[in-house]
């Protein structure tokens, strides 16, 4: 499978390659689904946390006595129905974690990637190189790439200069090859992988 090889200045003199065992499957929806809801999931601090009736303090001694004073029994000051009474049912801390094996996370990761290379969404760029973090820099460069709206720009190994440039950029993100989630790509309207960033990729997935 060949794909064109898009220069910073948005012309293509070369084709690279691409494995077919990654770039080549079928879209599974279901799996993509249910991997990005389990990311989505394990991404959540599951910290709220709130007090039942044997944890709020006080309350130890019977209010009044059970007979004789006319008003509703009581054995705790600190009932649920109580001012300063405890929760009847607290939230507590849990983890919203879902397991997903790692052959079904690379394979949804492999459908994802075919399904955008399938809807021309995913460019292959020779390399980006800035001299200097300049945010009006990397702006042009996207505008020569030809890509708009949100993008994510996948670099081989962590570029300060590139990450600065596009750190400015509200619809831009970027990451490193070995950081590639499943929410970054399908959140994304276009995906421009450098050289160097493809071949890590097809490495870790094939």
């Amino acid at each position: 499978m060949e794909h064109a090889v898009v220069k910073i200045d948005g012309s293509t003199d070369r084709e690279v390659s691409l494995a077919e065992t990654v770039f080549g499957v079928e879209y599974k929806e279901p799996l993509v689904h249910q991997v990005v809801c389990a990311y989505l999931a394990g991404a959540r601090s599951g910290t709220s946390s709130q007090k039942n009736r044997s944890a709020v303090s006080g309350g130890g001694a019977k209010p009044w006595r059970q007979k004789g004073t006319g008003r509703a029994r009581a054995g705790t000051s600190r009932s649920p129905l109580w001012r300063k009474g405890g929760r009847a049912f607290p939230a507590s801390a849990r983890s919203y974690g879902q397991k997903v094996n790692r052959k079904m996370y690379r394979a949804a990761i492999r459908s994802i990637l075919s399904e955008l290379l399938r809807q021309d969404r995913l460019l292959i760029c020779d390399e980006i190189q800035l001299s200097e973090p300049r945010t009006g820099k990397m702006a042009t460069a996207l505008v020569g790439l030809g890509v708009t709206g949100r993008t994510l720009l996948v670099t081989a190994e962590y570029d300060a200069n590139v990450t600065l440039s596009a750190r400015n950029l509200v619809s831009v993100e970027t990451l490193e090859a070995s950081q590639l989630d499943p929410v970054s790509l399908v959140g994304s309207e276009h995906i421009v992988f450098t050289e160097g960033a493809l071949r890590k990729i097809e490495e870790a997935l094939q």
